[in-house]
């Protein structure tokens, strides 16, 4: 885990086009500094993913200014990207595990691309599948698991690089309720060490389930900051000294 203590992200006077398309979203200001967790709301069609494209530099916008980690990320060269990208963990709705690899090799996946040594590798995925509460199914390929346990491996292969921030789509939308509260206690668990936790979601009933989380509620491509918290958030970072 990084020890940036400034502003994660900052978004300023955003907008974003598909082509000549009107603007999906428009005017978007926010802040969002270390140890928070947001949920991102609204209806479908929104803009939703649209933002959290632009969260892990997945899309450039149309107009305005993005910084993240300090630096202008519009005007970044391409080759600086993916030290960028590194530092971002992505959970995306339709979990996008390597279909014939198993559990662990997909979770090692992003360390073995970081070149980490081979020797290096095996002890923190195992640590990692643990802590999802995969530890006896390493070898399974992901046509053999539940819903419920992609997404594990999927939110395993996005954290065990340590991220300074998490953007996860939709991460409970394929699952059941129990299951949605466990994955939940697990994107707290990552905050408190420190992460920036991003998550997207439609479920009402999970926006009162962390407390201390902000609501970033986009309609209609324009997003609501009611309190002025998101623009002005409060700069307390929660940290423990536990890790997974």
């Amino acid at each position: 885990m990084s020890d940036f203590d400034g502003e994660i992200v900052a978004f300023d006077n955003v907008g974003l086009r598909y082509g000549t398309d009107g603007e999906v979203l428009r005017d978007i200001s926010f802040t969002l500094y270390p140890g928070s967790f947001y949920f991102l709301t609204g209806a479908s069609g929104a803009g939703k993913t649209s933002l959290l494209k632009l969260l892990y530099l997945a899309q450039r916008p149309s107009r305005g200014a993005i910084r993240m980690f300090g630096s202008d990320v519009i005007t970044l060269p391409r080759a600086r990207l993916p030290a960028f990208r590194r530092r971002l963990g992505v959970v995306f709705q339709d979990f996008r595990l390597v279909p014939h690899l198993s559990a662990f090799d997909n979770v090692a996946l992003p360390l073995r691309v970081s070149g980490m040594p081979e020797s290096d590798v095996a002890k923190p995925v195992a640590d990692m599948l643990d802590w999802v509460g995969l530890s006896h199914r390493y070898e399974a390929r992901p046509a053999t698991l539940s819903g419920g346990e992609q997404q594990r491996v999927a939110i395993a292969r996005a954290v065990i690089g340590r991220p300074d921030m998490l953007v996860a789509d939709e991460p409970t939308g394929n699952v059941d309720p129990e299951m949605a509260l466990k994955l939940l206690r697990l994107f707290e668990a990552l905050n408190r060490l420190g992460t920036t936790v991003v998550v997207a979601t439609h479920d009402v009933h999970l926006l009162k389930k962390v407390p201390d989380s902000l609501i970033m509620r986009l309609d209609k491509g324009r997003l609501s900051d009611p309190t002025g918290a998101l623009r002005y958030p409060p700069r307390a970072v929660r940290r423990e000294s536990s890790a997974p």
